[in-house]
């Protein structure tokens, strides 16, 4: 047989400069809509990869009628899981995180993109809700108004300015770091808390820098209910952030942990216990107004803020809402010392050189009721007791 000379190999697919990974689970219209938006974005040129993390509705089917490269977990495995399957699947040096309720305004991406090519030494960057949250009532409208001012605050240089924790409602980093950082980490997180955080410490330990853009803004849709309100702060949030304080030796200051934010949840805890002295005397009514009034002085820039953009009528309306919240980070700090000295203790092992306790790999992310740990705890303590006698 004639041997046949080769013809020229065929040449690689292309592979986007970007990957857009979006984790979903049940994502409904909101999550149509962030496609939408995503697809109307300025910057054309990724690949859209979506984990349906156990949906039950169409997620799967919207998102691959919008070219996405769907995977599907059976059963939900978590955020933090979700978004390390798009990253393992992604072929572009960067990945675009962002969630399934939020819909990027047409520059976002455009604008991360411009900040990495002109920033070779930049690791990640994330944006901020803008201030025209789509979901209506007083709870959705305060929990998104307050992550766009808190976000807004800062010294800015050509709109950024450094910060160490991350953020995956809208967020971009360079995936081989991601990798070889291991992502995020599901088994502290197997359910929706602040593994985005966590990853953003690790990275900024080890030297790399992360931004916060104040430029690279999405509409967030997420409808808020006071009991979810309630819950995120203290058991997704509050707790999980304290703990992560606590064993990375963290005194964090930036964001929503600021000294005056600290302040006032202190005043807040001296409103609450003047309106419970009220049925003793009425007296009692001048450290309650006192209190509130100090909380909104130390926040009269994000009074100011709601005012101009909602009405002074809107802005006195918050405040017991946010009462609310600051009640929610000073239980939080409560429940968080409780399980690190006490619980710690009680399970009678210590991080080696941390002078703490280990906490057992999970217990961060609260993936259990708290008083079903506690009541675990006591009966390993009791065990051990007896077995010493």
């Amino acid at each position: 047989m004639d041997d046949v000379p080769a013809g020229p190999a065929s040449p690689e697919p292309r592979r986007p400069p970007l990957s857009v990974v979006v984790p979903v689970r049940n994502g409904g219209e909101d999550f149509g809509q962030c496609l939408r938006r995503l697809r109307d974005s300025t910057w054309s040129d990724y690949e859209l990869i979506v984990i349906d993390d156990g949906s039950s509705d169409g997620s799967a089917a919207l998102a691959r009628r919008h070219g996405a490269i769907v995977a599907r977990n059976d059963r939900a495995l978590g955020p933090a899981a979700a978004r390390n399957q798009g990253a393992q699947l992604a072929t572009a040096p960067f990945i675009f995180f962002l969630d399934a309720d939020v819909a990027v305004h047409p520059e976002a991406v455009s604008r991360a993109m411009g900040r990495f090519v002109r920033d070779p030494g930049l690791t990640a960057l994330f944006g901020s809700y803008d201030d025209r949250p789509s979901a209506p009532g007083l709870v959705s409208q305060f929990r998104n108004l307050l992550h766009h001012h808190v976000h807004q605050q800062g010294e800015f240089r050509d709109d950024t300015r450094p910060a160490h924790t991350f953020w995956t409602g809208c967020g971009m980093i360079r995936r081989d770091v991601f990798l070889d950082f291991g992502g995020f980490d599901p088994r502290l997180y197997p359910k929706p808390a602040i593994e985005d955080i966590e990853l953003g410490y690790r990275l900024t330990r080890a030297g790399h820098r992360i931004v916060l853009a104040r430029d690279v803004l999405a509409t967030h849709m997420k409808r808020w209910t006071l009991r979810e309100m309630v819950r995120t702060d203290v058991f997704s949030r509050g707790v999980p952030w304290t703990l992560l304080m606590k064993r990375s030796k963290t005194i964090e200051t930036d964001l929503n942990v600021k000294p005056t934010q600290k302040v006032c949840v202190i005043l807040t805890a001296i409103v609450l216990a003047s309106l419970a002295g009220l049925v003793a005397t009425p007296w009692a009514a001048i450290a309650t107004v006192t209190g509130a009034a100090g909380v909104v002085y130390l926040n009269r820039d994000f009074y100011g803020f709601l005012a101009r953009i909602r009405g002074r009528v809107f802005a006195l309306g918050v405040l017991p809402v946010h009462l609310v919240y600051y009640t929610c980070c000073g239980c939080s700090v409560i429940i968080a010392l409780f399980e690190w000295h006490i619980l710690g203790r009680l399970g009678g092992t210590a991080a080696a050189g941390s002078g703490g306790p280990r906490l057992d790999r999970g217990e961060a992310g609260v993936p259990r009721p708290f008083l079903v740990r506690l009541a675990g705890r006591l009966a390993r303590w009791t065990r051990r007791r007896q077995r010493s006698r």
